[in-house]
């Protein structure tokens, strides 16, 4: 029997690299498409090498990206410039790298008789939501370029797949947490806290509260929902993935200064923007439903803290064997 070929782009990033090793497990050929800016060969080091092929690419170069989908099953499509924060002083970048590349990727699959993507959206397309625990069909609205390039995204998307046939599972997460990752709340803080015990400098007033995942509960719930779609023979879908709960930026600050353990911090506090966001662009408080996911099986295995606790304690002893 052939093994399902698949290729994931940003494969060898943070979340990417899991999926990759995921789905080698599942019995897939991979091929992981990469321009290393963030992601890292070391990423994928566990993977079995006999079945995955590994391509440094830009997936803005049209006739490479069309090349490296041919004879694919199916698109994991995870490829993107993941910094909000930068979204503000280089919305080129955002654009380039996540619009741009996700029709490039779109076109080659057109043009490959590629049927199935599955791509990885973003919780920020929602912005500041009025409804919360916030359902998928709430209305989209991001305040941020990286928000609105994830939706631009979406939408480009599902034209492809009412005009051309290509089926698309949409999957909009929460904060994803855990090993190989490189930037985000808990990075930050770790990374602050080795360069000065003394003091941790929290961007905002600390109140911005939203839902976190670990990566393992990320993975089951992107296989789980393929694995749905396929066997319903859906079109197009879309699925919220995240926990039933939320810290506070202040919360996790004191779960990784205990398990640096270190005893004395002082907290300092930037006060941030708009209201106490950290940057311009951040949305203060978010949390998905997720009773979508829930009702065709999936749920979390972890809590938004146990997730933050074991992610913490995963970057920790990464970054420390890294320096």
């Amino acid at each position: 029997m052939k093994m399902p070929y698949a290729v994931v782009t940003g494969g060898a990033g943070f979340i990417g690299s899991h999926l990759t090793k995921h789905l080698i497990h599942e019995g897939y050929q991979v091929k992981v498409l990469d321009n290393f800016s963030s992601g890292k060969l070391e990423n994928l080091g566990q993977c079995n090498k006999s079945r995955m092929i590994i391509k440094k690419m830009d997936l803005k170069d049209f006739s490479e990206t069309m090349d490296e989908l041919k004879g694919a099953d199916v698109v994991f499509h995870l490829a993107a410039d993941p910094e909000v924060r930068t979204s503000t002083t280089n919305p080129k970048s955002h654009y380039e790298n996540n619009v741009q590349a996700t029709f490039n990727v779109l076109e080659a699959m057109r043009l490959n008789n590629i049927k199935c993507v599955i791509f990885t959206s973003s919780s920020v397309v929602y912005g500041e939501a009025e409804v919360m625990p916030t359902p998928e069909d709430h209305a989209l609205n991001p305040i941020s370029i990286y928000g609105a390039t994830k939706l631009a995204c979406e939408e480009l998307i599902s034209g492809y797949a009412k005009v051309f046939g290509i089926k698309a599972l949409i999957l909009r997460p929460a904060n994803i947490i855990g090993a190989n990752s490189t930037h985000g709340v808990i990075f930050d803080f770790i990374q602050k806290l080795r360069a000065n015990p003394a003091q941790l400098e929290i961007l905002g007033d600390g109140t911005q509260r939203k839902s976190y995942l670990h990566i393992s509960d990320f993975v089951n719930a992107t296989m789980q929902s393929y694995q749905h779609f396929r066997e319903n023979a859906l079109d197009l879908k879309i699925y919220n993935i995240g926990n039933y709960d939320s810290l506070s930026v202040m919360e996790i600050s004191k779960i990784v200064v205990e398990d640096m353990g270190i005893k004395s911090v002082n907290f300092k506090l930037t006060e941030g923007v708009e209201g106490g966001r950290g940057w311009k662009g951040d949305v203060k408080t978010m949390l998905l439903s997720i009773s979508k996911l829930t009702n065709i099986g999936w749920k979390p295995s972890l809590d938004s803290k146990k997730s933050v606790r074991l992610a913490c304690r995963e970057l920790i002893g990464q970054i420390a064997e890294r320096h």
